[in-house]
């Protein structure tokens, strides 16, 4: 069986897409519910099963991540969509990047996270069944799409008969669909990529322009007067 991915409502789409080999059944590895959310719609809307994943040591602090999860576990569950939750080895994640803490985003030090969390989603995918594994994490307009991409293909290869999905999510207006089911659905919003060295760098960027450092955990899309496109606004890394 073949299965289409057909361009959402309001959306004109020049043809429909395929899920690689007519997959039937895909594993997303997400980072947050802002950028799975289209993802996982768009997906759903075919017939294709979907599982998630969340694998995501990079995110702190341990508060930041929870709240970022639970996030996502509300929207998959809106959705019918099963959920699998992996440990927050965030232990490893800092041995992984030991030496990169100065390196800049989209530097060699998100290489190397993308590597760790594509390389656990492409071995659950192998241990599962799954033949096909993609993440939400190349919507988003401040990420490297062609690293996301490398570190996907490159995890993929390390087992037989698994293939990374690199469809381009951003097509066919779905950086901005992110933002309006984000709003719908009044998700958490985040204001930095996810890491520790994340945080430091925008909030020293924000002390730079005399404004005030990051408060944690307060703003939500749909809830705040600040409009949700404003200069940098962060949607998982």
């Amino acid at each position: 069986m073949t299965h289409w991915l057909a361009p959402p409502m309001n959306r004109n789409a020049p043809e429909p897409i395929r899920t690689p080999d007519g997959s039937e059944h895909v594993l997303l590895h997400s980072c947050c519910a802002p950028c799975s959310g289209p993802v996982m719609a768009d997906i759903q809307r075919t017939g294709v099963s979907l599982t998630i994943l969340f694998y995501n040591p990079n995110i702190h602090p341990e508060d930041e991540y929870r709240l970022r999860k639970e996030e996502n576990i509300r929207y998959a569950s809106k959705l019918g969509i099963p959920f699998v939750d992996l440990d927050y080895d965030k232990d490893n994640w800092f041995d992984r990047v030991r030496g990169l803490e100065w390196e800049p985003e989209r530097g060699i030090r998100c290489t190397a996270c993308f590597d760790m969390r594509f390389e656990r989603a492409a071995l659950y995918a192998a241990e599962h069944g799954f033949t096909v594994f993609t993440s939400s994490l190349g919507i988003s307009r401040w990420k490297d799409m062609n690293q996301i991409n490398d570190c996907g293909h490159r995890a993929a290869a390390r087992h037989p008969n698994l293939r990374y999905w690199d469809y381009n999510w951003r097509k066919q207006g779905g950086s901005q669909r992110m933002i309006e089911i984000a709003k719908s659905e009044q998700f958490y919003q985040q204001e930095y990529c996810g890491c520790v060295y994340s945080l430091r760098d925008s909030n020293r960027h924000r002390l730079a322009q005399n404004r005030e450092k990051i408060v944690r955990g307060i703003k939500y899309y749909g809830r705040d007067s600040e409009p949700a496109t404003r200069e940098r606004p962060e949607s998982g890394e």
